[in-house]
């Protein structure tokens, strides 16, 4: 998510969009993305502090999710908020690739630099953690438990690559086709789900990973230039396209997986995915000029630097108070709904922000990369680059920070990566 910071998106300082011609990049920051960014992370933290159920029996931690609770999973429709997120980052990097100097592969090396360099600070604390808490006694279980979802928490970043990788080429794209290409890439998410579920491989809707994210980032690139100029119709057309789907299709109506559910509409992302992606575009767009009228000067110029830091590290939070809590004390959370689970959940919460505290101000002087006299890049190199940032990301998605070789290689990926980036001498 930090490759969002460094190239605010931008539109004209007027409340509804207009219509630049296809080449124009607008020049005045847009407080509106940075709002959708701070908002989306902000939505990520809560849910993931807030929706556990947590139980320890003297030797396993048992997980569960409060938005599992019957008629519960309409408010996912909006508490599900990645599509915002590849959108607000769609715009971005269209931003940012128009003003891009020096061409594609060193725009791409750039963009690689500040998305994989707070990822060693994590690697360097959690690849030797849970190794030295066995030592300590801490029961195996609960600290599987919390390794693995610490690294699987990547997964956005290891799927935003792609996106940011794709960009200049969907640029091109865009350039010349406009609305055609998120429609095709619709097509495919369409005929991705028919072939999955009728031939019943689920692996086949991993393709949507890059048809359904890619056109909600695709999305982006046209509020970037003012074209989205529906957005009213675009809300209604995409949420009640997502209830018939959820209605009359095989998708359940939960916007993130739940246990037990037989198909998550998440992992991988399906059609009805796609639609919901829409709606939220679109009544977000449509409340922009209600959002532009709030004063969020301060919490934009705080929150800026260290939302990366609050993705990495807001699940470490989490698995320490349910370390002393849960597994140490014993003390169950109480059934979600009830009147001992509102009471507690400001003491909860409370406790969360402390530990969370000190991470935050530890940890976010990593989210700039150092400024080094970075020499000129090749697409070889920044293909490259992105290749083993991406390889280092899905082996710890896949296996987390369980101890295993499996999350040192995929950091000595991620290094090699970066030291693609780094110095040369200047061509």
């Amino acid at each position: 998510m930090t490759a969002l910071l460094d190239h605010p998106a931008a539109l004209p300082e007027a409340a509804a969009p207009v219509h630049p011609a296809p080449a124009a990049r607008a020049t005045v920051r847009d407080p509106f993305i940075d709002l959708l960014r701070v908002f989306g992370m902000a939505l990520v933290v809560l849910q993931h502090w807030t929706i556990p159920v947590l139980a320890f029996d003297g030797t396993r931690l048992t997980t569960g999710n409060a938005l599992a609770a019957p008629g519960v999973w309409v408010v996912t429709w909006i508490s599900q908020v990645m599509p915002l997120v590849f959108f607000a980052g769609g715009a971005a990097n269209a931003i940012s690739f128009g003003r891009a100097a020096h061409g594609g592969p060193q725009w791409l090396a750039t963009r690689l630099r500040r998305l994989a360099w707070p990822l060693l600070p994590l690697a360097a604390v959690w690849i030797p953690l849970p190794q030295l808490l066995l030592t300590l006694g801490v029961p195996a279980q609960p600290l599987q438990v919390g390794a693995q979802l610490t690294g699987q928490l990547l997964w956005f970043l290891a799927v935003y690559l792609i996106a940011v990788t794709a960009t200049p080429y969907m640029m091109s794209l865009h350039e010349r086709y406009g609305l055609r290409v998120p429609a095709v890439l619709a097509a495919g998410a369409v005929l991705t789900d028919v072939l999955r579920f009728s031939t019943g491989v689920d692996a086949l809707g991993y393709l949507n990973i890059v048809f359904v994210w890619l056109a909600v980032h695709q999305l982006g690139f046209r509020y970037a230039e003012g074209r989205l100029t529906r957005p009213g119709l675009m809300a209604i057309g995409g949420f009640g396209a997502a209830a018939l789907l959820v209605a009359f299709g095989p998708y359940p109506g939960s916007m993130i997986g739940l246990p037990g559910a037989e198909v998550s509409n998440m992992a991988p992302p399906t059609l009805a995915m796609l639609a919901v992606s829409i709606g939220q575009i679109g009544l977000a767009t449509l409340l922009r000029p209600w959002i532009l009228r709030l004063r969020t000067e301060k919490l934009l110029a705080w929150a800026g630097p260290r939302i990366m830091t609050a993705y990495l590290w807001h699940m470490p939070a989490l698995f320490a108070v349910t370390g002393v809590v849960v597994v140490g004390l014993g003390i169950d959370t109480p059934a979600p709904g009830g009147l001992a689970w509102f009471a507690g959940w400001p003491i909860w919460f409370g406790m969360l922000c402390l530990v969370m505290w000190p991470l935050l101000k530890g940890f976010s002087r990593f989210e700039e990369p150092p400024a080094l006299p970075y020499g000129k890049a090749t697409w070889r190199s920044a293909l490259t680059s992105a290749g083993l940032v991406g390889g280092g990301l899905l082996g710890l998605t896949m296996a987390g920070f369980a101890p295993g070789n499996t999350p040192f290689l995929a950091a000595l990926a991620i290094l090699g990566g970066l030291l693609l980036t780094g110095p040369k001498a200047r061509v």
